[in-house]
């Protein structure tokens, strides 16, 4: 029986997200924009769910009196992350 993937991550622009900060730990909105290749409304979107899911943590301040906006995942959304992972080797008969 297949276990339910996460509905938070099973979203191509929250999952590409949670793929990049779990190598980085942390990256700014210009920089997951730039590697999601979505817009600004949407990636701005993708992360208010995935903050609302306490998978990342969302820092705003201004540097340079511009607005910075970092990026960092949670202990809960790197658990998620190899959840999601695990689920899917499952689905594709993966045995390590």
């Amino acid at each position: 029986m297949y276990k339910q993937l996460d509905k938070v991550l099973n979203q191509q622009i929250r999952l590409a997200v949670i793929s990049i900060l779990i190598k980085v730990n942390s990256a700014d909105f210009n920089y997951l924009k730039k590697n999601t290749k979505t817009s600004q409304g949407n990636l701005s979107h993708q992360l208010k769910k995935l903050k609302e899911a306490e998978y990342i943590k969302i820092d705003k301040k201004f540097v340079n009196n511009y607005p910075k906006t970092i990026c960092r995942i949670t202990n809960k959304g790197k658990t998620a992350f190899q959840n999601y992972v695990e689920t899917m080797k499952m689905y594709l008969n993966i045995n390590e």
